[in-house]
């Protein structure tokens, strides 16, 4: 078996937009006309860039190539023009083609991947949304106490367990910064109330993107401990995995990264300083599902648990499941509500999420398939990127 061809697309997602204003997918075919599929997140280029770069990397290392060999694949990939480093912009790329191999070899085998990895551990994964505004609220739910008191109490309601909120407020190219006195107040008006919503039925998931310094997370956790969150997420940057460690040694809540982190390597770093008890690695960026499990695996061994990272189309939230799913160390797993709307039209058959639970697929490879009759009706042709920090300091 060889790959033989490569397809792109940048799909523009519908208003409101829940997972980025577009995604950018691939598809490999071989010469059996066996197809897989694969999701590119984030990469700090316009998309249309992105997809040059996925189809530049395919015709040098992936056309003509066995999909079997991925670890091959990776190293080849990796190491191009003497990188061998955590680029987050190629590993982007290595991410979507791999998953795409992987989608062609569970295929081929007929089997889902998970169980390719060592066979499946959790018969359902317990998720966690976002507490996502609606149509016609009378407050925005992302920064209005009550208002997202309300949402959280909806969520749970329905089913979920757990729910993510951000009240800190905007992050910027200039961070991190000592937030101010007021923001400190906000966010602690914001937990309590969705604390008292929801009671012991739901945990609640402190969400920022590292716009603090850890002098300045410090404080604000000592705010948040009453209120018993499960995880402090990405109190600082990325870059330094000994100042989240600070954080880390000075509060009972666990914290939790990695949607900006990619390789093992990267990760191997936060172990080690025990930054973090949570790690958030997003499939689709930090270099593939086998990478996801390696990286799941380390964890395992630091008693450290994993809830993949979700802020993307389905097909590289399909390749979180896979991994998931087959991780004892799993925790949670990032949803976009119940993997409804515009995450379901684009697919054949959808994610099958009941009362807070995604039921992993039984079918072969990823378990989803891309509409390509629906996907090309949603072209997009803009140049933005995925998402975009402040320029200024805020």
């Amino acid at each position: 078996m060889k790959i033989t061809d490569i397809k792109t697309w940048v799909v523009g997602t519908p208003p409101p937009h829940f997972g980025g204003l577009y995604w950018v997918f691939v598809k490999l075919t071989t010469d059996s006309g066996v197809e897989g599929y694969g999701e590119v997140y984030g990469v700090p280029f316009g998309p249309h860039v992105v997809t040059q770069m996925i189809e530049d990397t395919a015709q040098r290392f992936l056309i003509g190539e066995d999909p079997f060999k991925i670890e091959r694949m990776w190293r080849r990939i990796y190491g191009a023009n003497y990188t061998q480093h955590p680029d987050l912009s190629l590993m982007g790329v290595i991410s979507g083609l791999e998953m795409a191999c992987w989608d062609i070899v569970g295929k081929e085998l007929d089997k889902p991947v998970y169980e390719l990895l060592g066979g499946q551990v959790h018969e359902k994964l317990r998720c966690y949304t976002y507490l996502y505004p609606h149509e016609g609220d009378r407050a925005d739910a992302y920064s209005d106490p009550q208002m997202a008191a309300e949402r959280a109490a909806e969520y749970v309601d329905l089913g979920f367990t757990a729910v993510k909120f951000d009240p800190v407020g905007g992050y910027s190219a200039f961070d991190p910064r000592q937030i101010k006195l007021e923001m400190l107040d906000h966010s602690e008006k914001m937990t309590k109330a969705i604390r008292e919503a929801v009671g012991n039925k739901a945990d609640l998931l402190f969400g920022t993107h590292g716009q603090m310094t850890a002098a300045g997370a410090i404080r604000l956790a000592q705010r948040l401990e009453k209120y018993d969150p499960l995880w402090f997420e990405e109190p600082t940057p990325p870059e330094n995995a000994n100042e989240m460690a600070r954080v880390a040694r000075q509060t009972s809540i666990p914290v939790a990264t990695g949607e900006r982190l990619a390789t093992k390597y990267d990760f191997q770093r936060v172990l080690e300083t025990q930054a973090a008890a949570i790690l958030q690695m997003a499939i689709g960026r930090v270099g593939g599902i086998l990478e996801g499990k390696k990286i799941a695996s380390m964890a395992e061994a630091h008693y450290v648990q994993i809830a993949p990272h979700m802020y993307c189309g389905p097909i590289s939230g399909a390749a979180d499941i896979q991994v998931s799913a087959c991780s004892p160390n799993f925790l949670i797993q990032e949803s976009i509500q119940t993997w409804g709307g515009f995450h379901a039209e684009i697919l054949k058959k959808t994610v099958q999420w009941e009362d807070g639970y995604i039921i992993p697929p039984t079918a072969p490879g990823l378990g989803v398939e891309l509409d390509e009759a629906v996907i090309e009706k949603y072209p997009y042709d803009g140049l933005d990127l995925h998402l975009s920090m402040a320029d200024q300091p805020l």
